[in-house]
């Protein structure tokens, strides 16, 4: 295809673009650009022209006629109706074209005062935003937008004025999206990627009020339009809510109706908030200027007292401004195209957070005694800079190692080819002292750590609670890439020492503000990183960074700063804390990495084991370290580390004690490996834990667990115990059983019979305890089993007895023709039927008290007739042989007990029977005949019964029609 490509360009800027392939996109299309290249690649192959007024100005009448003839006959389609009625306009002497002087020439270029600036498709930027807007961060639009964003950072960088321009097209967009209205209105908060679109955002407007290089006319008309967005009742809030979140002093307390005045006194901060505050900052201080103009600038050999405070004791220029603000300036920098003044400036701050760490850890020495003392701290820094909108530490982290990135090329000698590549060189410090072997990587190291470390209040808020995660997580990713080499180590070491003395104005200092963000996550990169280099500075730096104040109650007096701390623990734990779980789960991580690196080492194992158990308060994070440990402590490769074992056994000890009067869904999983884990440590610990039982399991648990699992062959093959061994082991579960027993009967008995089967007195022990709970509060279902298993064990008149017990407790109604009770039932009386009639007769009026349903008691009856008692074979006993009689005891009576059953269910049954009843209820009939003809007289009894349904139940004329053809 062949394509017609029109572009016009001034002063080096292309300022329109047409292109015949009509695609649309705010990117130059592929044709636009190869015409571009070829204009710049082959500049003599495009012939330079006069602009075409010059032309028309050299031709006289006839040449112009015929010029214009020509131009019309060429495209005379397209041009003849513009031709028309520019020649009606020229010749009408009132017309406007006439009005003016000239006529327009678009090969003449523009004037010199004319605004120049790159050609951007104003519409398609529209189109495109509203388009990814509209997909909610699904497919791929959020990195759509991300680009769009980086799109403008380019042209900041670059200085294209359209950077502004697009960035204005792209936030009109976002303020539309229909979406806002919604969760306003819902009060719902946004989406974490439409968040995080929105603080890029933000920044990009900080960055852009901060142009060192703006005019002042456009950045008032910016500032405009920022404050006209801020104002709309949609416009995002900068902690990431529509103000759902409470203020920080009446979220632990009851919610009272008069607000705290912190609420009423809070301005309401949008996402532009802080690009309209940079409306004070300009760039005419002239301390400013001389330290991002030169490399060279110190102090004055002979200082004003005015300037003593603007320079270190080195000489260096100090930058004391607000950090997140001086940062802001270095991002504006960096951003706009100025990245060696961007370095100058970072290097200031740096020297200025280095004095305020020196100053500070001066106050702390004279304080120390006392904030040791009470054990806590008011001092904290309230805005923190990880986690903070304009993302400081990010910023200085990123302008100094663009300062040392290598490229591609540059490093293309490589040892070996496994051997990673290093992304950073040491630059050294073009503003550093003269004698100082600083470099810039250095110096973001440095700076990482400290900000990283600097002690900080939780934010409020979810959303801003997790971007603290957030940050610190890309940090950390960011200070991965550094390969630590001896220089890098140096300062890491020397970070640390500080972070460590910092006292409350570091994070790892001796005290810390209860509220105090935890340091778990970068505490762990720091004990990776340096225990190769320095093993006890990075024990010394995780064990301090363990803690986790909110979660201690040892809330001190000295701490009155925050009223709602003395509030009693709610069940909800810390309704301001949003991100504790993921906190909690860092502060295991941790406890885990130094499991790992301290195995072999047991002084080390023992101090880390304190430190778990002091400051770890979830059972279920303290059973994750507890298996992590054992896994470590038993490779499959290698052999076992006793020490670490132990940690594993005690954690686990630990957890049984915490969760045995709570309710937790993984306690029986929990239990079971404890078990393991004491097998696995040895014999002594078995017998440890079956003697202490009662501080770690419910007697439900000890005897059917871990009782059970101690004595059993797999456990006793593991541990090749000899006899003397296995007999302790054993006695102990015995002891276990039986005091399990005591204190639980129902549950426990059946288990303590069988831990003390093979020794009589335990057995004998054992089963007095089931006998003398049976008469209170066992259940029917609980005696049978246990009745049964003392018939499988060859005791079957102790299980007649405890099958006796049973009986009483059961209570069978006419119509539980399918009790789970039943085979229990039968299973009894065939017991008793087998020891004799003696037996039978002691059962059956138990029987009869107990069941009133009459086909069970039929079906007994029939059992009963049709074998004779007493096969059991009992030693000293003999059986007559002979079958019984239900006219005689003791069946006469069960005889009788189920025709009355039989009459009382048919009258119940007949009070409420339906039509469709009627075929079963015949059937009933007929089984009770069949009872009803055992004895001599029962054809005469069962007429009369018959007669007597007739004469009650007259009225359903068709059920007795049925009664009598069956019956008679």
């Amino acid at each position: 295809m062949t394509y017609k490509v029109a572009i016009s360009f001034d002063r080096c800027k292309i300022t329109s673009v047409t292109c015949g392939c009509g695609n649309k996109d705010i990117f130059y299309c592929a044709h636009v650009v190869a015409l571009s290249l070829y204009r710049i690649r082959k500049p003599d192959q495009v012939k330079l022209r006069l602009p075409i007024s010059e032309t028309l100005f050299q031709m006289n009448r006839d040449q112009l006629q015929k010029f214009i003839q020509y131009l019309i006959t060429a495209h005379h389609t397209e041009v003849l109706p513009t031709a028309q009625k520019l020649a009606d306009e020229i010749l009408s002497s009132n017309s406007e074209i006439n009005q003016v002087n000239g006529a327009p020439d678009p090969t003449a270029g523009a004037s010199i005062d004319d605004e120049n600036c790159w050609h951007l498709d104003e519409e398609q930027v529209k189109e495109q935003v509203k388009l990814f807007l509209s997909q909610g961060g699904y497919y791929g639009s959020g990195k759509q937008l991300n680009s769009m964003f980086a799109k403008v950072r380019e042209m900041l960088r670059m200085r294209d004025s359209n950077g502004a321009r697009m960035l204005t097209l792209i936030t009109e967009q976002f303020m539309a999206d229909p979406r806002l209205t919604l969760w306003r209105q819902q009060g719902t908060s946004m989406t974490d990627k439409c968040r995080q679109l929105w603080d890029e955002l933000g920044a990009l407007w900080v960055c852009i009020i901060l142009n060192p290089h703006c005019k002042l006319e456009e950045k008032s008309s910016w500032l405009q339009q920022l404050q006209k967005w801020s104002d709309l009742d949609v416009c995002p809030l900068e902690d990431g809510n529509y103000g759902h979140e409470l203020p920080n002093i009446t979220n632990a307390l009851p919610q009272s109706t008069n607000h705290s005045p912190d609420t009423l006194s809070r301005p309401r901060r949008t996402v532009f908030t802080r690009a309209i505050e940079g409306r004070e900052l300009h760039w005419q201080d002239s301390h400013l200027q001389r330290i991002i103009s030169s490399d060279k600038y110190v102090a004055p050999a002979c200082q004003r007292e005015s300037e003593r405070l603007l320079f270190n004791s080195q000489g260096q220029p100090l930058w004391l401004e607000h950090v997140p603000t001086a940062c802001a300036r270095v991002d504006a920098l960096r951003s706009h195209g100025y990245p060696k003044e961007a370095l100058r400036l970072t290097v200031a701050i740096i020297n200025t957070l280095r004095l305020q760490q020196q100053r500070q850890l001066e106050i702390y020495k004279h304080q120390k005694k006392e904030l040791l003392h009470r054990g806590t701290t008011t001092i904290t820094n309230l805005e923190g800079w990880v986690g903070h909108p304009l993302d400081p530490i990010g910023c200085l982290f990123l302008t100094l190692t663009e300062a040392c990135r290598l490229n591609d090329d540059s490093y293309l000698e490589v040892s070996d080819m496994n051997e990673s590549r290093p992304v950073y060189q040491h630059v050294p410090v073009a503003a550093g002292c003269p004698n100082s072997s600083e470099s810039y990587l250095s110096l973001a190291l440095e700076v990482a750590l400290m900000g990283m470390g600097q002690q900080r209040v939780m934010p409020e808020g979810l959303y801003a609670q997790d971007k603290v995660c957030r940050n610190e997580e890309q940090l950390l990713s960011q200070l991965q890439e550094l390969q630590l080499d001896d220089e890098l180590v140096q300062t890491l070491q020397k970070q640390c020492i500080l972070l460590l003395e910092g006292g409350p104005f570091s994070g790892l200092g001796e005290v810390i503000h209860r509220e105090s963000v935890p340091m778990h996550t970068f505490a762990k990169y720091l004990f990776s990183a340096l225990l190769p280099h320095d093993p006890d500075l990075s024990y010394k730096l995780a064990l301090r960074a363990m803690r986790l104040p909110v979660l201690e109650n040892s809330t001190s007096a000295g701490d009155t700063s925050h009223p709602h701390h003395m509030v009693s623990v709610v069940p909800s734990r810390y309704p301001r804390w949003f991100t504790l779980g993921h906190l909690e789960s860092q502060q295991c991580e941790l406890a885990s990495t130094m499991l790992t690196a301290a195995k072999g080492d047991t002084v080390r194992l023992r101090t880390i084991l304190e430190a778990i158990q002091k400051h770890i308060h979830s059972s279920s994070l303290i059973f994750k370290l507890a298996q992590d440990a054992f896994k470590i402590a038993t490779p499959t490769d290698s052999s076992t580390d006793s020490t670490l074992l132990n940690v594993a056994l005690e954690l686990g000890l630990q957890v049984m004690r915490m969760t045995l009067s709570t309710l937790n869904w993984r306690r029986r999983e929990m239990v079971r490996w404890l078990v393991t884990c004491a097998t696995e440590v040895g014999v002594r610990a078995l017998v440890s834990i079956l003697q202490s039982w009662y501080t770690l399991f419910t007697p439900t648990e000890a005897t059917s667990i871990v009782a059970a699992t101690a004595v059993s062959h797999t456990t006793l093959l593991r541990l090749s115990l000899d006899y003397p061994q296995r007999e302790e082991l054993a006695s102990c579960a015995r002891t276990l059983a039986l005091q399990c027993a005591m204190k639980d009967p129902q549950s426990c008995a059946l288990s303590a019979l069988t831990l003390c089967e093979k020794d009589h007195i335990a057995f004998e022990a054992a089963y007095q305890i089931a006998i003398d709970a049976a008469a209170g509060g066992m259940t029917h279902s609980q005696l049978f089993t246990i009745a049964r298993y003392m018939e499988l064990r060859g005791y079957p008149l102790r299980a007649f007895k405890l099958a006796s017990l049973a009986m009483s407790h059961l209570n069978l109604a006419y119509n539980q023709d399918t009790h789970p009770a039943i085979n229990d039932v039968l299973w009894a009386c065939a017991l008793s039927h087998s020891l004799g009639k003696n037996e039978l007769a002691a059962l059956i009026p138990l029987v009869v008290k107990s069941v009133h349903c009459a086909t069970v008691l039929s079906d007994i009856l029939r059992r009963c007739t049709v074998t004779a008692p007493g096969l059991a074979g009992i030693p000293g006993r003999r059986s007559s042989g002979k079958l019984m009689s239900t006219d005689k005891a003791p069946l006469r009576q069960l005889l009788d007990a189920t025709i009355n059953a039989y009459i009382n269910t048919t009258h119940s049954r007949l009070t409420h029977i339906s039509p469709r009843h009627y075929g079963e209820f015949i059937e009933f009939l007929s089984k009770a005949r069949e009872t009803f003809l055992l004895p001599q007289d029962g054809h005469l009894q069962f007429a009369q019964f018959i007669d007597n349904l007739k004469q009650i139940y007259k009225g359903k004329k068709k059920l007795m029609l049925l009664v009598r053809e069956r019956f008679g």
